[in-house]
């Protein structure tokens, strides 16, 4: 039983995560065992345990009976993590920079899945290589607790960036450009052109500006 529960209860969990993170389930949503254990193909009780996990991880409220409330991101949370982020990037990009080669290679990587996914219009394989880009100047700083916050916003940041493109597609255009001049500037060995490079596009989005990330 704990071998076929265990797989079902993962595709459960990566199923609602992402209808989650892409606004399938948009906020304020509530989903009901049975629907999702008719989409997936399996028992309520691997959903039970998938849904368990996602309300561990603050992006599902379970209400006994009725199912789970899809936890929406507030206009105040929203500024929150925007100021998180900030903060943790600001601090990050002078001292990522000094990783030189290494870190060009790696966000080489992420800014050509960025532009392969925004050609194929998918949107939430775009944030999340979005994501990744930002990811990797913040762990290149070396600062692991720092590190370990940063990835805590992670499907926050998820969330906010996904509405934003699709509310405004020239978005993921605009988010391509700023990663490949900050890219540029690292090539360049450039430490100030890279920093405020990077602290620019993270202010640009700000959730009271409506901006990409």
């Amino acid at each position: 039983m704990r071998t076929e529960t265990a797989p079902a209860a993962e595709r459960v969990y990566t199923h609602v995560r992402a209808a989650i993170l892409d606004h399938t389930y948009p906020g304020g949503d509530l989903i009901t065992e049975g629907a999702v254990a008719e989409q997936v193909g399996v028992s309520r009780t691997p959903v039970r345990a998938a849904l368990l996990r996602l309300e561990a991880e603050g992006l599902v409220r379970l209400y006994p009976k009725r199912g789970a409330l899809v936890v929406p991101v507030t206009p105040r949370e929203a500024e929150e993590v925007h100021e998180a982020r900030a903060l943790v990037e600001g601090w990050a990009a002078p001292r990522a920079a000094h990783a030189g080669e290494a870190l060009v290679a790696v966000l080489e990587q992420h800014l050509a899945a960025m532009r392969s996914h925004r050609e194929a219009g998918d949107t939430q394989a775009f944030v999340a290589a979005d994501r990744a880009f930002h990811e990797a100047v913040v762990e290149s700083a070396g600062n692991a607790l720092l590190t370990r916050l940063y990835v805590s916003l992670r499907d926050r940041q998820l969330c906010l960036s996904a509405a934003s493109v699709r509310l405004d597609p020239d978005r993921a255009v605009r988010a391509v450009a700023d990663h490949e001049a900050i890219l540029e500037a690292l090539r360049r060995g450039d430490v100030e052109d890279f920093t405020a490079r990077t602290t620019a596009h993270v202010a640009a989005a700000s959730p009271s500006d409506r901006d990409a990330s």
